[in-house]
């Protein structure tokens, strides 16, 4: 067996299922789950119809790189969205979900004969990007967040003796699980650390379609050309349908940038096996050609922000964030409780999922910057996440009372 293996960390709801062993909830309220970041809105019928639609093409390998409308597809997206002219046939490609991608763009990129290869990441951050790192041979590094600035990772903290030995650098904007959006002057200081170490930028923009202001996120390769960056240089975005879409089930996504990059990423897919296949194809062409139900979608999450962010800051240290469809939570200092603690007990009592914090962090020179926060999915319908938000003040309140 690959012995690096055995340094994957348990993944997060993994550790949640432990935690809850042995709770019973209570029967008079129904479960609501805050817990996973999975889409729940109902998939647009015109996915489902291009889907079948496209099931004629089974008989046939599907090619790695796409289909030429399908790479257009993406190419006409980036245009309309960030105002990008990108080259369909060198600077992008399907993949099967940005999961899978980025996990698998890591071994791609990482060079293990160098054993003092590092890749950085935030912290908190997707747990993918963990192993990744690991099962490529590398050795994490993890970027602190900071609170004061709405938690945008604090890159001044990572000392230059890691940026030296970094050879992969993963940034999520809006990032997972905070909602924070990296503004143009941290792109560029990002640039001018890969210009001066060689690292290669995987940018994990997954959440970028759904935010609460007029001005949409600001994406990696947008923020590239704005700074005169056209090639892309060691950059590589990555963007799924699954959350802006209601289509987690489709496995559907595409890489986007630095066309070497894109060139030896289609080089390892081809030996992994990794082809997107041709209905999955004909459905993402009319998803990434339709903005409609997009708008729509993103209304959904406005709405539910709006109702249940205000229910929320009279009793924890919460806020709106920048985007992507997460609550980071403050669990109230006067509780006296860890996060894994008020997570346990808010379902033993309500019957509400949350995620404690800490488990989408590590522990770095004694500190977990997830601890005493967790993070809430609002991805139910409205009227379900505005009455798990109203039993979470309930619970904070009858333990405030009975705290003092």
């Amino acid at each position: 067996m690959n012995p690096l293996l055995s340094h994957l960390q348990p993944y997060p709801f993994e550790r949640l299922r432990q935690l809850f062993a042995g709770v019973t909830p209570p029967a008079a309220y129904s479960a609501i789950s805050l817990g996973m970041g999975e889409p729940r809105h109902a998939t647009p019928p015109f996915i489902k119809e291009a889907l079948v639609e496209g099931l004629g093409g089974l008989a046939s390998y599907p090619a790695t790189a796409g289909e030429p409308r399908l790479r257009e597809a993406f190419a006409g997206w980036l245009q309309r969205r960030y105002g990008l002219a990108v080259d369909a046939a060198t600077q992008v490609l399907p993949v099967n979900g940005s999961r899978e991608a980025l996990f698998a763009f890591a071994q791609t990129v990482i060079n293990p004969s160098k054993g003092d290869a590092m890749v950085v990441s935030p912290n908190p951050f997707y747990q993918i990007y963990e192993g990744a790192a690991l099962l490529a041979g590398a050795t994490p590094y993890f970027a602190p967040s900071d609170p004061a600035r709405n938690f945008a990772v604090d890159w001044d903290s990572v000392p230059e003796t890691v940026w030296q030995r970094t050879q992969l650098l993963f940034v999520c904007s809006p990032g997972n699980p905070t909602g924070a959006v990296m503004p143009l002057a941290e792109w560029e200081k990002l640039f001018a650390l890969s210009d001066r170490y060689g690292f290669v930028i995987a940018s994990d923009e997954c959440y970028s379609e759904i935010y609460f202001r007029d001005e949409p996120p600001l994406g990696g390769l947008e923020a590239a050309a704005k700074l005169g960056r056209n090639d892309f240089r060691r950059l590589l975005a990555f963007t799924s349908l699954s959350k802006r879409s209601n289509v987690p089930g489709l496995r559907s996504g595409f890489v986007a940038g630095d066309a070497e990059l894109v060139k030896s990423f289609l080089l390892y897919r081809t030996y992994h096996g990794s082809a997107m296949g041709p209905a999955v194809q004909n459905a993402s062409i009319a998803a990434w050609n339709d903005e409609a139900h997009v708008v729509e979608n993103r209304a959904m999450y406005r709405e539910k922000f709006a109702q249940v962010t205000p229910l929320l800051e009279p009793v924890m240290d919460v806020r709106l964030p920048d985007a992507g469809f997460y609550l980071w939570a403050g669990v109230p200092a006067h509780l006296g409780m860890s996060d894994t603690e008020f997570a346990r007990a808010l379902l033993a009592q309500y019957n509400v999922t949350v995620l404690p914090g800490s488990y989408l962090a590590r522990e770095v020179a004694g500190a977990n910057p997830g601890a005493q926060r967790v993070r809430m999915a609002l991805v139910a319908e409205t009227a379900q996440c505005v009455e798990a938000a109203q039993r979470i003040v309930q619970f904070i309140q009858s333990r405030t009372v009975s705290s003092q």
